[in-house]
């Protein structure tokens, strides 16, 4: 079901704003420590207990802007709750570290799923976006499966051998700037399997 339409920019804003302000908080807040109740917490958990009613209050302003919120959105949104609850719960920034790898396989393997029954479930999601043969589609979600799964073995490669800094600068960019390549480089998918008008018509 298609949302109302909205300002691209204010999209882009609504989802791209919390990982910014994450970014930017941990900048700042990354060398400190904070007594609360008698327990010591660093930056990164602070700016991480932020972080969840951030990317929830976003979410919900993109809900009532266009009355829809994909499956992804929601995921992420629990994941994020879940993962950066066990952090703030805990004081262990090991969990919210973990939360990419989660998604990712999440994503990864309900794909999978799906091509083991000879279905693309990307074209449930994305099907208005881009109109794709049903050849082209199966294709794509092959080729997803396997770089989701690939960045979810990457960030627990990154997160479990270098410093929170790095890892936060591969969450906050690395991770953005890989969907981007990766959806620049299937540009022949796009171009070879595109409905034709009429075809997308009937």
């Amino acid at each position: 079901m298609a949302g109302k339409p909205i300002n691209p920019m204010v999209k882009t804003a609504l989802e791209l704003g919390p990982i910014v302000l994450f970014f930017i908080g941990y900048l700042r807040l990354r060398d400190q420590s904070f007594d609360i109740g008698g327990t010591s917490y660093d930056g990164f958990i602070l700016v991480t207990a932020a972080f969840i009613p951030l990317i929830a209050l976003s979410t919900f302003v993109l809900w009532r802007l266009t009355g829809h919120i994909s499956r992804m959105q929601i995921a992420t949104l629990v994941l994020v709750t879940l993962f950066g609850g066990l952090s703030v719960w805990f004081n262990d920034d090991r969990f919210f570290k973990m939360k990419p790898t989660m998604i990712y396989l999440l994503f990864g393997g309900a794909l999978g799923l799906g091509l083991l029954r000879g279905q693309s479930y990307l074209k449930y999601v994305m099907e208005e976006m881009l109109p794709l043969k049903d050849e082209g589609w199966m294709l794509l979600t092959k080729r997803l499966t396997a770089f989701f799964l690939g960045l979810a073995v990457l960030n627990e490669i990154i997160w479990r051998t270098q410093t929170t800094d790095t890892w936060v600068y591969f969450k906050t960019f690395g991770l953005s700037a890989a969907v981007f390549v990766f959806f620049m480089t299937q540009a022949g998918v796009f171009s070879r399997y595109a409905l034709d008008s009429d075809s997308s018509d009937s």
